[in-house]
Protein backbone atom coordinates (compact mmCIF):
# COMPACT_ATOMS: atom_id res chain seq x y z
CA UNK A 1 0.00 0.00 0.00
CA UNK A 2 3.14 2.48 0.35
CA UNK A 3 2.83 3.38 -3.29
CA UNK A 4 -0.58 4.85 -2.59
CA UNK A 5 0.57 7.14 -0.30
CA UNK A 6 2.90 9.21 -2.19
CA UNK A 7 -0.37 10.99 -3.33
CA UNK A 8 -4.08 11.48 -2.90
CA UNK A 9 -4.42 11.18 -7.18
CA UNK A 10 -2.74 7.53 -6.71
CA UNK A 11 -5.30 6.84 -3.66
CA UNK A 12 -8.09 8.03 -5.29
CA UNK A 13 -7.55 6.35 -8.63
CA UNK A 14 -7.09 3.07 -7.19
CA UNK A 15 -9.92 2.90 -5.29
CA UNK A 16 -12.01 3.83 -8.53
CA UNK A 17 -10.83 0.82 -10.00
CA UNK A 18 -10.90 -2.06 -6.89
CA UNK A 19 -14.26 -0.68 -6.27
CA UNK A 20 -15.38 -0.72 -9.35
CA UNK A 21 -13.82 -4.53 -9.80
CA UNK A 22 -15.39 -7.50 -7.65
CA UNK A 23 -15.40 -6.64 -4.38
CA UNK A 24 -13.39 -8.09 -1.40
CA UNK A 25 -16.59 -8.81 0.31
CA UNK A 26 -18.08 -11.04 3.33
CA UNK A 27 -14.40 -12.99 3.21
CA UNK A 28 -12.77 -9.43 4.62
CA UNK A 29 -15.59 -8.42 6.46
CA UNK A 30 -15.06 -11.82 8.56
CA UNK A 31 -11.32 -10.73 9.44
CA UNK A 32 -12.71 -8.44 11.74
CA UNK A 33 -15.97 -10.42 12.97
CA UNK A 34 -16.65 -11.12 16.09
CA UNK A 35 -16.82 -15.00 16.57
CA UNK A 36 -19.29 -16.33 17.22
CA UNK A 37 -21.47 -13.03 15.64
CA UNK A 38 -24.89 -14.39 16.46
CA UNK A 39 -27.52 -13.54 14.39
CA UNK A 40 -25.39 -12.34 11.45
CA UNK A 41 -25.75 -14.75 8.16
CA UNK A 42 -23.75 -13.03 5.34
CA UNK A 43 -25.42 -11.85 2.71
CA UNK A 44 -28.65 -12.16 4.64
CA UNK A 45 -30.49 -8.86 5.02
CA UNK A 46 -34.17 -9.78 6.58
CA UNK A 47 -37.42 -8.45 5.21
CA UNK A 48 -37.79 -6.10 7.95
CA UNK A 49 -34.51 -4.36 8.40
CA UNK A 50 -33.97 -0.28 7.93
CA UNK A 51 -31.84 0.65 6.00
CA UNK A 52 -28.42 3.33 6.89
CA UNK A 53 -25.48 4.57 5.20
CA UNK A 54 -21.83 5.32 5.94
CA UNK A 55 -19.38 7.58 4.47
CA UNK A 56 -15.74 6.13 4.47
CA UNK A 57 -14.06 9.70 3.61
CA UNK A 58 -10.07 9.35 2.77
CA UNK A 59 -8.30 12.94 2.89
CA UNK A 60 -4.92 14.35 1.95
CA UNK A 61 -2.69 15.74 4.74
CA UNK A 62 0.94 16.22 4.81
CA UNK A 63 1.56 12.71 6.97
CA UNK A 64 -0.61 10.70 4.40
CA UNK A 65 -3.95 9.87 3.79
CA UNK A 66 -6.14 10.07 6.80
CA UNK A 67 -9.71 8.29 7.59
CA UNK A 68 -12.57 10.22 9.54
CA UNK A 69 -14.60 8.68 11.93
CA UNK A 70 -16.18 9.45 15.09
CA UNK A 71 -16.86 8.44 18.73
CA UNK A 72 -20.44 8.56 20.20
CA UNK A 73 -21.47 10.21 23.42
CA UNK A 74 -21.02 8.41 26.82
CA UNK A 75 -24.14 9.82 27.93
CA UNK A 76 -25.94 8.14 25.25
CA UNK A 77 -28.40 5.18 25.46
CA UNK A 78 -27.87 3.20 22.28
CA UNK A 79 -23.85 2.08 21.76
CA UNK A 80 -22.60 4.80 23.82
CA UNK A 81 -18.89 5.73 23.51
CA UNK A 82 -18.74 3.66 20.06
CA UNK A 83 -16.56 4.32 17.51
CA UNK A 84 -18.03 4.81 13.81
CA UNK A 85 -18.46 5.89 10.29
CA UNK A 86 -20.24 9.63 9.92
CA UNK A 87 -23.72 8.05 8.48
CA UNK A 88 -27.20 7.49 9.32
CA UNK A 89 -30.82 5.85 8.54
CA UNK A 90 -31.90 7.02 4.86
CA UNK A 91 -34.44 9.23 4.64
CA UNK A 92 -37.63 9.15 1.79
CA UNK A 93 -36.24 8.41 -1.52
CA UNK A 94 -32.59 9.32 -0.73
CA UNK A 95 -29.89 7.29 -2.52
CA UNK A 96 -26.96 5.82 -0.56
CA UNK A 97 -24.67 8.50 -1.61
CA UNK A 98 -27.40 11.13 -0.51
CA UNK A 99 -27.91 10.06 2.82
CA UNK A 100 -24.24 9.73 3.48
CA UNK A 101 -23.16 12.81 2.56
CA UNK A 102 -26.09 14.43 4.38
CA UNK A 103 -25.31 12.60 7.25
CA UNK A 104 -21.61 13.68 6.91
CA UNK A 105 -22.82 16.72 7.24
CA UNK A 106 -24.87 16.74 9.93
CA UNK A 107 -22.50 14.84 12.11
CA UNK A 108 -19.41 16.65 11.78
CA UNK A 109 -20.11 19.55 9.39
CA UNK A 110 -18.32 17.88 6.05
CA UNK A 111 -18.86 20.18 3.01
CA UNK A 112 -20.31 17.57 0.83
CA UNK A 113 -18.84 20.16 -2.29
CA UNK A 114 -15.49 18.94 -1.55
CA UNK A 115 -16.05 15.03 -1.32
CA UNK A 116 -15.59 12.76 -4.32
CA UNK A 117 -17.48 9.61 -4.39
CA UNK A 118 -15.29 6.82 -5.76
CA UNK A 119 -17.35 3.59 -4.99
CA UNK A 120 -19.38 1.64 -2.57
CA UNK A 121 -18.00 -1.41 -0.21
CA UNK A 122 -20.17 -4.82 0.47
CA UNK A 123 -23.51 -3.91 2.05
CA UNK A 124 -23.70 -5.16 5.56
CA UNK A 125 -26.41 -6.43 8.47
CA UNK A 126 -25.89 -5.49 12.07
CA UNK A 127 -28.22 -7.52 13.74
CA UNK A 128 -28.42 -5.81 17.24
CA UNK A 129 -29.68 -2.66 15.57
CA UNK A 130 -31.43 -4.24 12.78
CA UNK A 131 -29.94 -1.98 10.06
CA UNK A 132 -28.09 -2.75 6.59
CA UNK A 133 -25.38 -0.74 6.55
CA UNK A 134 -24.33 0.54 2.80
CA UNK A 135 -21.02 1.95 2.78
CA UNK A 136 -19.51 4.63 0.71
CA UNK A 137 -16.44 5.64 -0.26
CA UNK A 138 -15.22 8.88 -1.41
CA UNK A 139 -11.85 11.15 -1.44
CA UNK A 140 -11.28 14.45 -1.07
CA UNK A 141 -8.01 16.27 -1.76
CA UNK A 142 -7.41 18.07 0.63
CA UNK A 143 -8.33 18.44 4.83
CA UNK A 144 -11.56 19.22 4.72
CA UNK A 145 -13.50 21.39 7.40
CA UNK A 146 -14.49 19.33 10.02
CA UNK A 147 -16.25 19.65 13.83
CA UNK A 148 -18.61 17.66 15.91
CA UNK A 149 -22.02 19.13 14.86
CA UNK A 150 -24.10 16.12 15.79
CA UNK A 151 -25.49 15.73 19.14
CA UNK A 152 -24.08 12.00 19.30
CA UNK A 153 -21.28 13.24 18.68
CA UNK A 154 -18.45 13.51 21.33
CA UNK A 155 -15.08 13.80 18.73
CA UNK A 156 -13.63 13.08 15.51
CA UNK A 157 -10.55 10.67 15.10
CA UNK A 158 -8.86 11.09 12.16
CA UNK A 159 -6.58 8.02 11.85
CA UNK A 160 -3.91 7.45 9.11
CA UNK A 161 -4.02 4.53 6.85
CA UNK A 162 -0.65 3.68 7.62
CA UNK A 163 -1.67 3.16 11.10
CA UNK A 164 -5.19 1.32 10.46
CA UNK A 165 -3.11 -0.82 8.29
CA UNK A 166 -0.73 -1.82 10.35
CA UNK A 167 -1.08 -5.24 12.10
CA UNK A 168 0.47 -3.87 15.22
CA UNK A 169 -2.84 -1.65 15.33
CA UNK A 170 -4.91 -4.49 15.39
CA UNK A 171 -5.89 -6.55 18.71
CA UNK A 172 -7.92 -9.33 19.79
CA UNK A 173 -9.47 -10.20 22.88
CA UNK A 174 -12.34 -12.64 24.61
CA UNK A 175 -15.17 -10.80 25.72
CA UNK A 176 -17.80 -11.80 28.66
CA UNK A 177 -21.77 -11.56 27.16
CA UNK A 178 -25.00 -12.78 28.17
CA UNK A 179 -24.74 -16.51 27.27
CA UNK A 180 -21.71 -15.90 25.23
CA UNK A 181 -17.98 -14.90 25.11
CA UNK A 182 -16.88 -13.89 21.82
CA UNK A 183 -13.70 -13.78 20.13
CA UNK A 184 -13.91 -9.74 19.23
CA UNK A 185 -11.06 -8.22 16.70
CA UNK A 186 -10.43 -4.68 16.62
CA UNK A 187 -8.21 -1.90 15.65
CA UNK A 188 -6.38 0.75 17.85
CA UNK A 189 -7.24 4.41 17.05
CA UNK A 190 -6.54 7.36 19.43
CA UNK A 191 -6.68 5.17 22.72
CA UNK A 192 -10.08 3.35 21.26
CA UNK A 193 -10.68 0.10 19.97
CA UNK A 194 -13.01 -0.10 16.62
CA UNK A 195 -14.72 -3.19 16.56
CA UNK A 196 -18.23 -4.93 14.95
CA UNK A 197 -19.48 -3.52 12.27
CA UNK A 198 -17.37 -0.52 12.25
CA UNK A 199 -14.05 -2.72 11.72
CA UNK A 200 -15.98 -5.14 9.53
CA UNK A 201 -16.54 -2.67 6.82
CA UNK A 202 -13.00 -1.04 7.82
CA UNK A 203 -11.56 -4.50 6.94
CA UNK A 204 -13.37 -4.76 3.48
CA UNK A 205 -12.24 -0.93 2.64
CA UNK A 206 -8.42 -1.94 3.59
CA UNK A 207 -8.51 -5.23 2.13
CA UNK A 208 -9.38 -2.88 -1.44
CA UNK A 209 -6.26 -1.11 -0.89
CA UNK A 210 -4.32 -4.45 -1.06
CA UNK A 211 -3.81 -4.04 3.05
CA UNK A 212 -6.05 -6.23 4.56
CA UNK A 213 -6.24 -6.88 8.53
CA UNK A 214 -4.22 -9.84 9.84
CA UNK A 215 -6.68 -12.97 10.05
CA UNK A 216 -6.67 -13.84 14.09
CA UNK A 217 -7.34 -17.16 15.74
CA UNK A 218 -9.30 -17.88 18.24
CA UNK A 219 -7.31 -17.46 21.68
CA UNK A 220 -4.38 -15.56 20.11
CA UNK A 221 -4.89 -12.49 22.72
CA UNK A 222 -3.41 -9.31 22.06
CA UNK A 223 -2.98 -6.18 24.01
Amino acid sequence: MSDLLESIDALAGHLKAALAAPLPGVEAQLLMSPAPRRGWKPNLFPDDCRQAAVLLVTYASSDGPRLVLTQRREDLPDHPGQVSFPGGEIEGDETHVEAALREANEEVGLDPEVVEIVGRLTSLHVPVSNFVLHPVVGIARSHPHLAPEDAEVAQILEPRLTSLASHDEQGLERWQRPNSEPWVPFFHVGGLKVWGATAMVLAEFLAALGAPPAAWTPGQTSD
